[in-house]
């Protein structure tokens, strides 16, 4: 009995851990759709993560702090268009430059917080549905972002699987040449699609900052901005792996609490880097067959755009 409630208490740890991967991963997963490799993601999380932390912190309101924080994600997303995009810049090397800007600039704002409490969301039980067994607890007591995630997660997967518009991002990505042949707006669609990247990592900040742990830490994204960007290619850009591959990472991150408190007497440093050396040997092995990532991979993914004349 005991045993049963351990495993709905981990299972139930795991879904508000891998959240924040699967805001971010869903995030670029769209962005990478439309042929746009933004590895900003780490830098971009840990701002949106101090913005919705100083202005819930000041104002003591949860939820325009969680639109502050994605507005600052959207505002960084659209820094990296303008230099990727209509510039033409290196996606790779502009990305990983708003990586750095953003962990230096998200240390010297939060200076002053470290440290600073502030009463996040709380869960919230979905009245007949919480008291389900088993399933109850882990997928209807969370918290309002978590709820949140859900919805974003079936849009998303509708998005792609039946509109119009998800059919755009994709023609995009895989040709944009023959796109614009035919009337599409490329340009418009992957500043769109990297808006949107830019507005769900601004989400999963506010998640970590005002949820997960309510509170403001130097560095407190503890690198789930590039796990999230591993998680994309783990997933082979498909909706519904995206979802596991993120609770997938997010139970590997709990192991080690969970072992500690079961005894196990494996070292406390070796599990903590557990998602970290997941995210390596995912990478190896995928690697090892190149064959299926190109099955997958959007054709002209980091490639720059010309307009032709």
């Amino acid at each position: 009995m005991d045993f049963d409630l351990d495993i709905v208490n981990l299972l139930y740890s795991m879904v508000r851990t891998g959240t924040p991967l699967l805001l971010v991963a869903l995030g670029e997963m769209v962005c990478e759709k439309s042929g746009v490799l933004n590895l900003g993601q780490e830098g971009m999380l840990l701002m949106g993560a101090i913005a919705g932390f100083i202005i819930a912190y000041t104002t003591g309101n949860l939820f325009i702090g969680v639109l502050l924080a994605m507005l600052v994600g959207v505002l960084m997303s659209l820094l990296f268009g303008f230099i990727a995009i209509t510039l033409n810049a290196n996606q790779v090397a502009t990305g990983l430059a708003l990586t750095i800007f953003g962990i230096g600039l998200s240390a010297f704002i939060g200076a002053s917080y470290v440290g600073q409490p502030i009463k996040g969301f709380e869960p919230i039980n979905i009245a007949g549905l919480s008291d389900t067994p088993v399933i109850g607890k882990i997928l209807f007591g969370q918290n309002l972002l978590v709820y949140l995630s859900f919805i974003i997660f079936l849009g998303v997967y509708w998005f792609f699987r039946w509109s119009r518009p998800g059919l755009i991002v994709k023609a995009v990505g895989e040709n944009p040449h023959a796109a614009e042949a035919v009337g599409l707006p490329v340009i418009k669609t992957r500043y769109l699609a990297v808006m949107f990247g830019g507005a769900m990592t601004g989400l999963a900040g506010a998640y970590l900052s005002l949820a997960y742990t309510p509170m403001w830490a130097e560095n407190m994204s503890a690198g789930r901005g590039w796990i999230a960007l591993a998680l994309v290619v783990f997933a082979s850009w498909q909706t519904g792996r995206v979802l596991l591959g993120a609770y997938l990472f997010g139970l590997m991150s709990i192991l080690n609490f969970e072992a500690q408190g079961l005894g196990i007497n494996i070292s406390a440093h070796l599990l903590h880097s557990m998602p970290y050396i997941a995210t390596i040997v995912v990478l190896v092995f995928l690697s090892m067959n190149q064959n299926r990532i190109k099955l997958y991979a959007p054709v002209s993914l980091g490639k720059p755009f010309h307009r032709s004349r």
